[in-house]
């Protein structure tokens, strides 16, 4: 008898009436919601200003869903498009299925489209939204655990998670895979937090910790999942795409470092013209007040100075006048 497991989910959908409220859907939701939460938050202490981390999502997020469902089809064609699957459940991103390399792939072309509109430098931006989409990535895996899908092997853990009779799954206990990748994405989102504040990671590096940081623990999660998948030298497909991903992200760390040191001053040039603009306006109001002020003490006594100074004198030179005048009158008579 199993004393203790993690139970599922008796279904992943409520009605609401004609509309259905699913789970998966939920999470992918609130996992959006927080990365950009996030982000914009960590945007504003580098500079930037708010708004412009959820004007880009408006472009990321689409692309990202679309690319998360690409590669989810292309890798697993043989689930919708074999003998007797029907190709249109391909369309059902609601039921499960996303890639999270086509979604961060495609997600980055959406970025930079709204980067560029921005005139915003994409690695600036990925550095300030990293940690939110790994805590996003947490998130969303609780909806893997409503469509009971992506467990591992079978285990008696106190910690296994219990999976009911359905289609294409046996009743039992699992290894809960979705759990360990969440704890996971969660541990990433606090390795890069701390990292870009030890070492003020820039044009980039940030999200590339992140990147290889996540990499290294799918590898071996993925490993212990026995839901179908293809397979190349004996390791399923996402364990290679895993691997390489990581070396790249740790050699584009290392030449980054090197070639580019440091971090980005400014991260939003346009913020920074305006902010720039309302302080030289601001100094210039100063500047001329100094000048008028100068302009209107212009011929003004200096203190201690007699104000009758100057009539004195013109006083002083019209008597001497007038004695020469006299003078030269008594002298002709």
């Amino acid at each position: 008898m199993d004393l203790a497991y993690i139970p599922s989910p008796s279904t992943g959908v409520i009605h609401l009436g004609p509309i259905p409220l699913r789970g998966y859907a939920f999470c992918i939701i609130i996992g959006v919601f927080v990365a950009v939460w996030y982000g914009n938050k960590r945007w504003i202490a580098r500079g930037g200003t708010a708004g412009t981390v959820a004007d880009i999502a408006v472009w990321a997020v689409p692309f990202g869903l679309v690319g998360g469902r690409l590669y989810h089809v292309i890798t697993d064609y043989q689930l919708y498009f074999s003998e007797g699957e029907n190709w249109v459940d391909a369309f059902k991103i609601w039921e499960g299925g996303l890639g999270i390399w086509g979604a961060i792939a495609l997600g980055a072309v959406g970025a930079w489209i709204g980067c560029r509109r921005r005139g915003i430098p994409l690695p600036a931006y990925a550095d300030a939204i990293a940690p939110g989409i790994a805590f996003a990535q947490a998130i969303g895996r609780w909806g893997n655990w409503f469509n009971q899908e992506l467990y591992g092997r079978p285990t008696d853990l106190p910690w296994a998670l219990k999976i009911t009779e359905g289609a294409n799954r046996e009743a039992g206990l699992y290894h809960p895979t979705f759990l360990y990748e969440s704890l996971w994405c969660v541990g990433v989102a606090f390795l890069v937090i701390w990292a870009d504040r030890r070492f003020k990671l820039g044009h980039g590096r940030a999200f590339a910790v992140y990147v290889a940081a996540y990499c290294a623990g799918r590898a071996w999660i993925e490993y212990m999942r026995v839901d179908e998948a293809h397979h190349v030298l004996g390791l399923r497909l996402n364990v290679w795409t895993a691997i390489v991903v990581f070396l790249l992200a740790v050699v584009y760390i290392v030449v980054s470092s090197r070639m580019r040191p440091g971090r980005e001053e400014i991260v939003e040039p346009r913020a920074a013209e305006k902010d720039g603009k309302s302080g030289k306006s601001a100094a210039s109001g100063e500047s001329g007040d100094d000048e008028k002020g100068e302009k209107d003490g212009e011929g003004e006594p200096e203190d201690g100075e007699p104000e009758d100074a100057a009539p004195v004198a013109d006083s002083d030179k019209n008597e001497e006048a007038g004695a020469g005048n006299g003078a030269g009158s008594a002298a002709k008579g």
